[in-house]
């Protein structure tokens, strides 16, 4: 993936107010938590960003609307790749009205793993980054999901055993159980999660302390 000469991308310049309140997750540090809380609670399950929402446009207007912000964001990432002389592979995929793309290497995931970072962090920060070059290209506001290595994936799977114990506390405890702080985007997943097995959740807490506390049905 290595060119002879790259260009090192443009940062994208910084949103204004108005699209600032649109963004929905937690980054790596907490400069960007206050924008993570959109107008419309973001790990609800009408606007989260855990849900894959069906596309608001035609159906072919917005594939290929999804696919130039697919071929605008892996260019961003080849650069960063490039400048940082990591070496990895960018899939594109368009599935239920949002692009998704995933770094994977076939080599040594070292390096990788350092771009996913403390659960997974620096992943939501580069996420972030990714959405706002997409922004600055296309002028459109973008819900893309950036994966590296399958952590989202594998992620998913260790906030569903988080549900399941909580929810078996909550009942066993006949109390609510709050859970650590997370992003919105992993929040919803535990949301989903726990109203899949008749329990309540919500959010609760601002910026890097927003967590998910579950409760019992009122009787």
């Amino acid at each position: 993936m290595n060119a002879d000469s790259v260009t090192e991308p443009q940062a994208p310049s910084a949103p204004d107010e108005a699209t600032t309140d649109t963004v929905d997750e937690n980054t790596a540090d907490a400069t960007t938590d206050a924008t993570a809380e959109s107008s419309s609670d973001e790990d609800s399950a009408e606007t989260s960003e855990g849900a894959d929402a069906p596309a608001e446009e035609g159906g072919s207007t917005t594939r290929r609307r999804l696919e130039e912000e697919g071929d605008v964001a892996a260019d961003y990432l080849e650069e960063l790749l490039d400048i940082a002389d990591i070496d990895g592979d960018i899939d594109i995929e368009v599935r239920a009205g949002r692009t998704h793309l995933s770094i994977v290497s076939d080599g040594d995931n070292a390096p990788l793993e350092a771009l996913v970072g403390r659960d997974g962090a620096v992943l939501d920060a580069l996420q972030e980054l990714v959405r706002l070059a997409v922004l600055a290209s296309t002028d459109t506001r973008s819900r893309l999901v950036l994966d590296i290595n399958g952590y989202r994936g594998d992620r998913a799977s260790v906030l569903q055993r988080l549900a399941e114990e909580a929810v078996t506390r909550a009942r066993d405890t006949r109390d609510a159980v709050a859970l650590k702080p997370m992003s919105a985007y992993e929040r919803k997943i535990v949301h989903d999660a726990i109203a899949e097995l008749g329990m309540i959740s919500e959010s609760e807490g601002e910026g890097a302390s927003r967590h998910v506390v579950v409760s019992l049905p009122e009787q």
